[in-house]
């Protein structure tokens, strides 16, 4: 298993792969003290989500290799078809899925989603259109909604 790191808007990016494709991405407050090297295999993911932050990409085309249930990899599938900019509910993905009842283990495959913004978790909110169930935290949530947003927020007040 190959390792790299990319410094994002968010944190730091740890992409993790081999020949058989992307196996995780995830998003740390630090990166540990590593090489700063791309492994070959890693380098097209890294380039792809450069391209992402800069607002040059929407979508992704990497082969994914995420370590999962059936269930879980359905769910992860189905979270790969929300288009760039746009957002569904738990259980609007529930019904994609075909069983509105399973709303709960829906939720809980996309919580354990392993493959930060290429599997586009931060699409799914909840009925009311609320924030909720980031693993990378609510503010990142936000900041992704934000930057895939046609119309950008902007403060009237400077931080």
């Amino acid at each position: 298993m190959e390792t790299a790191f990319l410094h994002t808007p968010l944190g730091i990016a740890k992409i993790e792969g081999d020949t058989h494709g992307i196996s995780s991405i995830s998003i740390l407050d630090e990166a540990p003290e590593r090489s700063s090297d791309i492994p070959e295999e890693l380098e097209d993911a890294v380039y792809q989500l450069k391209e992402y932050f800069e607002g040059s990409r929407q979508e992704f085309d990497l082969e994914l290799n995420p370590q999962g249930t059936e269930f879980q990899r359905k769910v992860w599938e189905a979270l790969r078809t929300i288009p760039f900019g746009q957002q569904i509910s738990y259980l609007d993905l529930s019904k994609r899925l075909g069983d509105v009842k399973a709303i709960r283990a829906v939720a809980a495959a996309n919580g354990k989603n392993p493959i930060w913004i290429v599997i586009p978790c931060h699409r799914v909110l909840g009925s009311n259109g609320d924030l909720v169930g980031y693993a990378g935290g609510l503010h990142r949530k936000k900041w992704l909604l934000n930057h895939e947003s046609p119309a950008k927020q902007v403060s009237l007040f400077p931080n």
